[in-house]
């Protein structure tokens, strides 16, 4: 049955997506949201493969796991069919030596040689997060998603934005997307859509789309799909956004986190080097600036990730709570942190960092 609380949310949605994403779907999380995303671009095109990246985490579903490219989905595998790699725009650690113009950090070169091998005409999605998460707050370069987008449109493939966890302010803008100006065919949300209070996620696709499927069964339905409390919750955090000024504020933090991040990098040797937008941020320690060694290798456990246990233990002691993978130290703090509040966290991380230049070169 229809509540108004659902079709009140869908219409928000509308209202702060950018371009044409005007139909939502709405799911339990990021996970679900990502599956249907999936199912329903191989539906609309009628093409089964999904190309994905590796550093990528869009959930712990089957299929979302599949799509996922970190060590977290080997446990899982084989997985679903179809799901096709690519490398990712990581320009301090590019795999193509970062060559100028490199084809894998400007998206379209690398993007064409594997829709070469794999046929064009079998794909259905491209799928990515706008920014890389939990994988280290990879920021794509200027011009990156905007060269996706034109491939995807030159064969007819559906681009998936994962904004589960770059959506509603985190980089400064509603959507990660809004920085680069690119609209998806498919948005994926969760988290933020409420700040987290219910479970609750949803996808968002663009008109066409949503014109091609109104008249259809689309068998994606949940238990739980638009419950009004998790949608009355959404409902009242995007309005508390708009009041707030949130997404603005979070814009104006990046700009601090900016300044601060790269006055650390100045001071300890440890630190290679440091990425992000708005209240999402990266930073990658490593062993030599010049060799760029990581501090931990990657998928580091036991002993071999002691020196980030270390650094992560020497910081909460101190009242700082961090969040770490491998070697990168994310910096993701609520979007309503204040200076006085970013200055007190990095003092402590000023001095938690003492443990990581002890590994240092």
């Amino acid at each position: 049955m229809a509540t108004e609380a659902r079709s009140t949310l869908a219409r928000m949605l509308a209202e702060v997506t950018p371009g044409d994403l005007t139909m939502s779907f709405f799911t339990n999380g990021g996970a679900e949201a990502n599956e249907n995303a999936i199912k329903l671009a191989r539906w609309y095109t009628g093409r089964h493969k999904v190309i994905a990246r590796y550093r990528s985490y869009h959930g712990a579903t089957a299929g979302a796991m599949t799509l996922t490219g970190d060590p977290r989905r080997w446990p899982a595998e084989p997985g679903i069919p179809g799901v096709v790699r690519m490398l990712d725009p990581y320009t301090y650690r590019c795999p193509a030596g970062h060559p100028d113009p490199c084809p894998v950090c400007t998206g379209a070169p690398h993007l064409e040689e594997i829709l070469q091998y794999e046929g064009p005409n079998t794909v259905a999605a491209v799928i990515l997060e706008t920014i890389t998460g939990t994988n280290g707050i990879i920021v794509p370069p200027d011009g990156y998603l905007q060269s996706i987008r034109d491939v995807c449109d030159r064969h007819g493939i559906v681009l998936i934005c994962d904004e589960v966890m770059a959506g509603f302010g985190r980089t400064g803008k509603w959507f990660g997307v809004d920085n680069w100006d690119v609209v998806p065919d498919i948005l994926t949300v969760a988290k933020g859509i409420n700040s987290g209070y219910v479970p609750l996620g949803a996808m968002v696709v663009r008109e066409p789309i949503a014109e091609w499927v109104r008249d259809k069964y689309f068998a994606g339905g949940l238990t739980y799909s638009g419950h009004p409390l998790a949608c009355a919750s959404a409902i009242a955090s995007i309005e508390a956004f708009k009041e707030e000024g949130i997404v603005e504020h979070s814009g104006a933090m990046g700009d601090v986190f900016a300044e601060r991040l790269h006055g650390l990098a100045d001071r300890h040797p440890s630190i290679g080097d440091v990425r992000g937008l708005g209240c999402f941020w990266g930073i990658e320690l490593v062993k030599n600036r010049e060799t760029r060694e990581p501090l931990v290798p990657f998928n580091a456990t036991g002993e071999a990730f002691a020196p980030v246990a270390r650094l992560a233990k020497a910081a909460l002691d101190r009242g700082l709570y961090l969040m770490t993978h491998w070697n990168v130290v994310m910096v993701c703090p609520p979007l309503t942190v204040t200076p006085e509040e970013i200055d007190e966290g990095i003092a402590i991380l000023d001095e938690a960092l003492a443990v990581a230049d002890e590994h240092t070169a």
